[in-house]
């Protein structure tokens, strides 16, 4: 199954996802995780007036995610969790190595 990932370094979960500009997309099986694509993303989190609630550069993440199961950061907003499972991606807020973080998530999924 396909999971995105926020990270600043690849090798951590350890970037909010509103920060996040890219998502590495890791396709996880029971024995293993494997970067297979990075995503470029527009940030969520950036001062709009006329759009507080980003609703344009959400879809655009989601789109960018589209046939992930689920997204794993290190902290993500109310309502960007909210949006993201009526989007039917399952958001996961955690921290720590990637791919062994990834082996235990997929146990839940």
């Amino acid at each position: 199954m396909l999971i995105a990932v926020a990270s600043k370094d690849g090798r951590e979960i350890n970037q909010h996802f509103g920060h996040a500009e890219r998502f590495l997309i890791y396709d996880v099986g029971q024995n293993e995780a494997r970067l297979v694509d990075e995503k470029k993303v527009e940030r969520y989190c950036s001062f709009n007036p006329d759009n507080p609630l980003r609703g344009h550069a959400l879809k655009g993440i989601a789109d960018a995610l589209q046939g992930c199961r689920a997204v794993v950061t290190a902290q993500m907003g109310e309502h960007p969790q909210g949006e993201l499972e009526k989007l039917g991606i399952e958001p996961f807020v955690v921290s720590g190595p990637i791919k062994a973080t990834l082996m235990e998530l997929v146990k839940m999924l």
